[in-house]
């Protein structure tokens, strides 16, 4: 099976152990309660009278065998009972329209009530132009019940079919926790027939979300159950109702002893083969999936690590910076995590390993000193326990922002700093000469930092 035009059913058993659908529910869109069309139009042609439209869905119902353009019902997905909602590109194309509004108002409505996740399988060109208005509001209709169903502390997951375009992307699609894109499905707000004229293509596919940060992950249709069943999983194995326990501290991979000097201290943390954020990610969790990109167009995937893994059968969030300069997309990713565990009541692992935040123009430009500070009113107002660990480079605010106040360790080979020790004597207008003097004297070996009270000291093992 391709990632090309599959229809509903294929979508669903692409996925799902079993399903079972909803029977469809009664008419409660807005146009429900005026029941005729007006004046000398055929309710078979829809609210605005469309001509031709009633014989259309008629069509669209012998050609597909379902009577919408979506199919909702219940599934176990490698084992996590979900919501599915399967669009039907082949009716009317995917479109929304009234009766697309009830099935999707029903299917988000038992999903809290049960208590389950949910699972878009999108594919649609956007709302249905033969209803007008009325079509188009359906986005509210959706984007209300997706909100409450957040608020509820449920997780929901996209599938990115061919295509996803128009409300139903911008609802639906980006607007899920996670969005798993399939292999060139035409992904964009804009459908292929209303771009610009000379749009370059390949800025609407999968591959291209994925590097805007739109979308997490570009997954083939092989593939697919499993790593939908394990996100279920991991976005499933919280308690956003009842306190949680914090995440356990890792145990540090590198040296054991301590620094004798600060100038020691920022030399073995800025050490080439001293162990990195992925080291301790693979040490710590036996599964892991990432999150990607912030949302607002920006990735930082050299700077900053996110995602969810399974540590000791639990699930774990972490926000990992990996030893260079944190972007102001980085921040932004990290925020979305935390973000999201938070509302789904998982722990989460930090791990500090940065010079600093980027300070170049591009990072002016994308807003750093903002991203920064989101950052930090993430991390000060989150309900569910932070542990951080910092494992490397602590460089300033870019380092401090990702660390958890009161649970913060230290591994022996690294730092943390107010400002790095060149920067200070630069700005002092020290010599050379005087940089280890300077190091010293901001007293940033981890035995200085958990006798100020800032840090503690993790070993290993």
């Amino acid at each position: 099976m391709t990632a090309g035009r599959t229809s509903a059913r294929e979508a669903v058993a692409l996925v799902a152990d079993d399903f079972v659908p909803f029977p469809d529910p009664p008419p409660a869109g807005p146009g429900a309660a005026s029941g005729s069309p007006g004046a000398g139009r055929s309710a078979a042609d829809g609210p605005l009278g469309w001509p031709g439209y009633g014989a259309a869905r008629e069509r669209a119902a012998r050609r597909t065998g379902e009577s919408e353009s979506v199919v909702c019902g219940t599934a176990s997905v490698r084992g996590t009972r979900a919501v599915l909602i399967a669009f039907e590109f082949g009716f009317l194309g995917g479109s929304l329209g009234e009766r697309t509004g009830d099935r999707l108002e029903a299917a988000y409505r038992y999903a809290r009530e049960h208590r389950l996740p949910v699972v878009p399988l999108v594919a649609t060109g956007g709302s249905r132009m033969q209803e007008g208005m009325l079509a188009l509001t359906q986005l509210q209709r959706v984007a209300r019940q997706s909100a409450l169903t957040r608020e509820a502390g449920l997780p929901q997951v996209a599938v990115l079919r061919d295509p996803t375009t128009g409300g139903g992307w911008a609802t639906l699609g980006a607007g899920a926790d996670v969005a798993l894109a399939l292999p060139d499905a035409q992904i964009g707000f804009a459908g292929s027939r209303v771009r610009p004229p000379g749009a370059d293509p390949a800025a609407y596919t999968a591959a291209a979300q994925v590097a805007a940060g739109a979308a997490d992950a570009v997954v083939p249709p092989a593939e697919l159950a499993d790593v939908l069943g394990l996100w279920l999983r991991l976005l499933t194995g919280g308690t956003p109702d009842a306190p949680c326990a914090p995440a356990p501290v890792p145990a540090a991979l590198g040296r054991t002893d301590p620094p004798r000097t600060g100038w020691e201290a920022v030399r073995r943390a800025r050490a080439a083969g001293r162990p990195r954020a992925g080291a301790y990610l693979d040490a710590y969790f036996s599964r892991r999936l990432a999150i990607f990109g912030d949302r607002c167009g920006g990735v930082d995937p050299e700077g900053m690590l996110c995602g969810f893994g399974v540590h000791e059968g639990r699930t774990v969030a972490y926000a990992a910076q990996t030893g260079t300069a944190t972007r102001p997309a980085g921040y932004r990713t990290a925020a979305r995590l935390i973000r999201l565990a938070d509302r789904l009541g998982i722990p989460v692992l930090t791990l500090v390993d940065t010079p600093g935040a980027a300070n170049d123009a591009e990072a002016e430009r994308q807003g750093v000193g903002a991203a920064v500070a989101e950052l930090f009113g993430v991390v000060a107002t989150a309900r569910t326990p932070l542990t951080t660990l910092v494992i490397g480079e602590g460089g300033s605010g870019g380092a401090l922002a990702l660390a958890a106040p009161g649970r913060t360790w230290a591994t022996p080979d690294s730092y943390f700093s107010v400002i790095a020790p060149e920067s200070a004597a630069a700005i002092l207008k020290r010599p050379a000469g005087e940089l280890e003097a300077t190091a010293e004297q901001l007293r940033v070996r981890p035995q200085d930092l958990a006798e100020l009270g800032v840090i503690r000291i993790t070993r290993a093992p």
